[in-house]
């Protein structure tokens, strides 16, 4: 084969520090595009991008020249920048994060849970909807460290 080809979907979750509700509604109208925006950046395309006031869910396709820990410190580290910039000096990103690979005929599903992030909230606490994330992709994890 000449060319080496990828469809690589994650589905990323991120958030604030301590999961404090840092992200007010007015002020994810231009986080959201910016984040798009450093994604792009790095040969990356996001799909669909929504959360709450203290986290963040995205599915994106990622190149294959950016590592996942690199991704994520050019989207954390970035808006993080950005955000300080725009006056929220307190305003931290937690260390670590979740991702899961999306199979293309899935990416729909994904594409409308994130969509419906607020509502979804009505019902489900962020740490709540996280465990169960990672109970679904069978991801392996030590109660100790999954929250900081």
């Amino acid at each position: 084969m000449s060319q080496s080809l990828s469809n690589l979907l994650y589905h990323v979750v991120f958030s604030t520090k301590n999961r404090i509700n840092l992200i007010q509604p007015e002020f994810e109208n231009e986080l959201y595009p910016y984040i798009c925006g450093i994604v792009r950046g790095q040969k990356g395309e996001v799909l669909e991008i929504g959360g709450t006031m203290n986290h963040v869910h995205l599915i994106a396709l990622f190149h294959p020249s950016v590592s996942m820990s690199d991704m994520m410190r050019y989207i954390k580290g970035g808006s993080s920048k950005w955000i300080h910039e725009k006056g929220a000096s307190m305003f931290q990103w937690q260390r670590g994060y979740g991702v899961f690979s999306v199979s293309e005929s899935l990416a729909e599903q994904v594409d409308r849970y994130i969509k419906n992030q607020k509502s979804h909230h009505e019902k489900y606490s962020y740490e709540k909807e996280f465990l169960l994330l990672l109970e679904k992709h069978k991801v392996k994890y030590d109660d100790k460290y999954i929250w900081d």
